[in-house]
């Protein structure tokens, strides 16, 4: 006869304890296949359990395929042995495991923000008031495009801020700009080109290539993407950040803006993803006109993101489409389900409307402004002003430091690391020739800096020039 022991089963019921025993003989072979199992009635008693907890453990492994009746005869376990798994090798049983992030002193590399600037006691008085004024609207499924009431905010916000015409329809509202970037290649086709600045975020011809799509690595003067080399590329579609970019911190000025545009209305089915990631924060003078508000030939797919303004962990991004794309995306994509939830969207668009956004705004760019000019005083007093020049440091949230040493950028990174500070080199961002790249050149990311902490991160920087690391 079968037994098996209750004790110390802890919460678990009576018999779902049995039920995982048996289940556990039959994977391992201890109960072989053909094998005939105690009658309910002389298995209770031999357990010293109730019937009714023998016949709910047989009634679950007879539903799970484990065991099978035969009227008047009684149950048998069934044969599972080319089906299963050893129970020791189960994934019930791996270990769970947390990803977890190295703390630096300093980390010049991330987008993050300090705790303490992000409007934590706003946004919960907001989410509170949606929850209470808002029950029916939050469990409805949401339009394809978003909730048309952040979808509303954007588009007056858009205008207000950077003079641009865009319907409240036009947008699209996405769990991060990766997402919006799958759905542009599937809403432009997977046949298409697309052309990416060199340098840049290799993080986005990641995403080209993995989505199966070819890309071309344009080279970027001092004024931007290089139009001709574009022109002989054969792309159909441009990726580019004009009003800030990314690594070389570049404005592209108006006329090749307008070069920009001419390129794309040469020839039918060609784009600008216009992708405006840190606009909100250019620090000196007003914000550089975006490519869309000038685009009359309806060519500019424009991106944005809260993740800047807000937060990294923020997801919520969107694009405002073209009218004639608009239509196309609904013809054919709109079974797609909005990635945002309504709890998100609904407190993000109070946000904005009741001005809470603009305040923030007009907030982040005093810290940052306040912390960029910290930082570069710092540097200037410090021994690195020997060695150093400072430059793109007027836009967006990073700067170019260039470091006149004859230590090998490799070398400086790793006595970095090892000091806890986490710095990349402009050379690190370029895709053709990272050879070609200026020398010693890095990239700081001043986000995730305090004021308090810039002395210490500064001398520690200094001795890593100095090799007092």
């Amino acid at each position: 006869m079968l037994t098996y022991t209750f004790t110390d089963i802890g919460s678990d019921s009576l018999y779902h304890h049995l039920y995982q025993c048996i289940r556990d003989d039959i994977l391992s072979g201890e109960l072989a296949a053909e094998c005939k199992l105690p009658s309910k009635r002389s298995f209770a008693k031999n357990l010293g359990v109730s019937n009714i907890t023998v016949e709910n453990a047989y009634a679950q492994l007879q539903a799970e395929g484990y065991i099978y009746s035969i009227p008047k005869k009684g149950f048998y376990v069934r044969k599972v042995s080319d089906l299963a798994l050893p129970v020791g090798k189960s994934s019930a049983h791996l270990p769970e495991r947390e990803m977890k992030h190295k703390k630096y002193v300093a980390d010049f590399v991330s987008n993050r923000i300090n705790a303490g600037q992000f409007p934590f006691s706003v946004w919960s008085k907001l989410l509170r008031e949606t929850l209470l004024e808002r029950h029916e609207e939050l469990l409805e499924a949401p339009p394809w495009g978003g909730v048309l009431q952040l979808r509303r905010a954007i588009s007056r916000h858009l205008k207000e801020f950077r003079n641009m015409d865009v319907s409240a329809e036009q947008i699209i509202i996405g769990a991060g700009t990766e997402y919006l970037y799958g759905l542009l290649i599937q809403l432009l086709g997977r046949d298409k080109i697309y052309a990416l600045e060199d340098p840049g975020y290799h993080k986005i011809a990641k995403i080209y290539e993995n989505n199966g799509v070819g890309c071309r690595f344009i080279p970027v003067g001092k004024a931007g993407m290089d139009i001709s080399r574009l022109r002989e590329s054969s792309c159909h579609v441009a990726h580019i950040s004009p009003s800030h970019h990314f690594p070389t911190g570049i404005v592209t000025p108006i006329g090749k803006r307008y070069e920009l545009l001419g390129w794309a209305a040469g020839e039918e089915g060609r784009y600008i993803i216009e992708d405006d990631y840190d606009s909100e924060f250019r620090l000196v003078g007003k914000p550089i006109p975006t490519l869309q508000s000038i685009d009359c030939s309806e060519r500019v797919i424009y991106m944005n993101t809260f993740s800047k303004t807000l937060a990294s962990t923020i997801r919520i991004s969107y694009m405002a489409l073209p009218r004639h794309l608009l239509e196309e995306f609904e013809r054919r994509l709109s079974f797609y389900s909005c990635t945002v939830s309504n709890f998100e969207q609904y407190t993000l668009a109070r946000f904005i409307e009741d001005g809470y956004f603009e305040k923030h705004i007009n907030r982040m760019r005093t810290h940052y402004r306040r912390i960029r000019d910290e930082l570069v005083q710092a540097i200037r007093k410090s021994p690195l002003a020997s060695c150093c020049e400072i430059a793109k440091e007027d836009a967006g949230l990073h700067f170019l430091l260039y470091i006149n040493t004859g230590l090998p950028d490799d070398e400086l990174l790793q006595r970095a690391q090892r000091a806890g500070i986490r710095l990349s080199a402009l050379a690190q961002y370029y895709y053709s020739s990272p050879k070609s790249a200026p020398d010693h050149t890095f990239v700081v990311n001043y986000s995730g800096l305090s004021g308090a902490e810039i002395p210490y991160v500064v001398d520690l920087l200094a001795k890593c020039v100095f090799g007092e690391s």
